[in-house]
């Protein structure tokens, strides 16, 4: 579980709402037609965008920004140099036996183990990581339109009310709360955006590229393993992958478990 979303979320959330608690009375700031203007019509505006199914599937992609734990490149490379070393001493198959953590490293240890050639595996697995991104991307672009609709569906329920204040200008009393209401949408749309929405797609499109990192650097690990490639040659192919500033601490780190 990733804790910083939920921190971040759920704390930006709670100072919103505390700071209504310590202005005044919380019943001012809930006015249930401008709730249904703003998320009714947020809503509706982006399904417009994308088809049911991928509006669907994009709420589960969500999941992902608050349960997704990405593995370490360093854990990684480590770890497929491993594999290197016993497909190099005792063949291929001996890494039949061998239990591997992440999944796609798995699924291209299998294929390969198969006995299938190198550009078929190369094939799956480049097929895997286009459309594992494609999901992610459909996810974001749901919520950068959610933050775009949602401030202009809460601007849409505020002149509807200024112009039924306006309206109804016989009782100058009325004013005042009549103002309030119509700005809520306004409120809800910029909480909606700015709050919600925006920090989401911002954390999916983090994990996408962190995704697609680790997946192209296991992508380079079988191909390396399935060439037969010398174990120190690929981990200094694979802390390409890796920041300037981290890759003598990964190499470093493996010389000494050599």
């Amino acid at each position: 579980m990733d804790i910083a979303t939920l921190i971040g979320l759920f704390g930006g959330l709670a100072v919103i709402v505390s700071s209504i608690f310590l202005g005044g009375s919380v019943g001012t700031f809930v006015n249930v037609p401008s709730i249904v203007v703003v998320v009714g019509g947020t809503f509706m505006v982006t399904l417009c965008q994308i088809s049911l199914a991928q509006f669907l599937g994009s709420f589960k992609v969500t999941l992902t920004a608050f349960m997704h734990k990405s593995t370490k490149p360093e854990t990684l490379i480590e770890e497929a140099i491993e594999l290197a070393d016993v497909a190099r001493k005792e063949g291929i198959l001996a890494l039949e036996s061998k239990e591997i953590s992440d999944p796609f490293l798995d699924n291209g240890v299998k294929l390969c183990i198969d006995g299938h050639s190198l550009e078929i595996v190369q094939k799956m697995l480049s097929k895997d990581i286009n459309l594992a991104l494609e999901r992610h991307t459909t996810g974001i672009q749901m919520y950068k339109s959610i933050a775009v609709a949602a401030p202009a569906m809460g601007m849409i329920g505020t002149l509807i009310g200024l112009v039924q204040m306006l309206a109804n200008m016989d009782d100058p009393k009325s004013i005042g709360p009549a103002m309030a209401v119509a700005l809520l949408t306004t409120l809800y749309g910029a909480i909606i955006a700015n709050a919600v929405a925006g920090p989401i797609a911002a954390k999916l499109t983090s994990i996408r590229d962190a995704e697609r990192l680790n997946k192209q650097l296991i992508l380079e690990s079988i191909s390396g393993i399935q060439e037969g490639l010398n174990p120190r040659v690929l981990q200094q192919l694979l802390t390409t992958y890796l920041p300037g500033n981290r890759r003598e601490a990964a190499m470093a780190g493996k010389s000494k478990g050599d």
